[in-house]
């Protein structure tokens, strides 16, 4: 009877681990520059808005400066970035929108960037299951924009905002260590 006992409890045991280690796995930060930072790694982060009754989603990793170089060192200039760390970043709309004049069908895409000393490439890739930038391809991408990156205050993680203007507008933008580049899009009613 004993046996059975530790059985059923060794069993028990086993399943809340189980469990819990894949609830650590599902964590997500939706502000990974508010967490006491004591982690090397980069946080799974993700910010969310809900625009025209439908959500926007971008899921990154949130690499962190730790006093490194980060632009022209950890981010080379002009090669293809993930923007962010890891899986690349993705973008999830459920109403088709427009970039660059370009309209793009509601679904799930990957954001890449090329950043320059003074001039950055934006680019909407239909391959977002992929890690880091080993298996992009230009053919896929759905558009690509030019923007200009511009000082900001330091900010230690890689970060995503969603902003929605009066008029419908949304505008995306990564910041991290002193520079932030956006670009915005119409999102379809």
């Amino acid at each position: 009877m004993k046996k059975k006992f530790y059985l059923l409890l060794l069993l028990i045991a086993t399943v809340f681990t189980a469990t819990a280690q894949e609830q650590k796995k599902e964590e997500v930060c939706y502000n990974p520059n508010l967490v006491k930072d004591t982690s090397k790694k980069s946080i799974k982060s993700m910010v969310v808005a809900v625009t025209h009754g439908d959500s926007i989603k971008i899921s990154y990793h949130s690499p962190g400066v730790r006093k490194r170089i980060i632009w022209g060192g950890l981010v080379p200039y002009d090669e293809v970035w993930v923007t962010g760390a890891h899986d690349a970043t993705t973008l999830e709309i459920g109403k088709a929108f427009v970039v660059g004049g370009k309209e793009i069908p509601a679904g799930k895409y990957a954001i890449f960037t090329i950043p320059g000393k003074s001039e950055w490439t934006v680019i909407i890739n239909k391959h977002w299951k992929q890690h880091l930038a080993t298996e992009y391809d230009e053919k896929e991408d759905e558009v690509r924009i030019k923007v200009k990156p511009k000082k900001n205050t330091h900010i230690e993680r890689l970060q995503y905002f969603i902003e929605e203007n009066k008029s419908g507008k949304i505008t995306i933008t990564v910041a991290w260590e002193k520079l932030k580049i956006s670009f915005d899009s119409l999102v379809r009613l």
